[in-house]
């Protein structure tokens, strides 16, 4: 399954060129995952009272479009699961349909006691979330 969330660019996201700078996309994809997790039902609170935490181990950033002051962006996020301790999120940043950016990154979930990664992340969302299914979980 893929959540969708939209973002208008700021002008504080602009560089001397004025278009958007290479952090705003990374931003914008975290602000889009976040997102789907509080759609899920997740709620950080609670991830840090079990003693976990998310965490970000890889990011890949595909520039397909300049993305300039004005554009709304359409954040689309698809979950994947495997086995073992990590995750992967594809995401893909539209704006009236076009692809301007992709970002993939690969995720799992710290223990924050013994600051290890968990075996099958997927299974500690769907002891919190509500509606997994936003996650690709069910």
């Amino acid at each position: 399954m893929t959540f969708r969330t939209t973002i208008g660019v700021r002008s504080d996201d602009l560089d001397v060129n004025g278009h958007v700078r290479g952090p705003a996309y990374l931003a914008y994809a975290d602000h889009a995952r976040w997102e789907c997790l509080r759609a899920a039902g997740i709620d950080p609170n609670e991830l840090t009272a079990r003693g976990l935490g998310p965490v970000n181990l890889e990011t890949t950033l595909r520039f397909r479009r300049e993305l300039r002051m004005g554009d709304e962006i359409t954040v689309v996020s698809t979950f994947h699961w495997g086995t073992g301790k990590t995750s992967r999120v594809r995401q893909e940043m539209l704006v009236r349909g076009e692809l301007v950016a992709e970002v993939s990154s690969v995720s799992g979930v710290l223990d924050l006691r013994t600051r290890r990664l968990v075996e099958d992340p997927g299974r500690h969302w769907l002891e919190i979330a509500a509606e997994p299914e936003l996650l690709g979980l069910s």
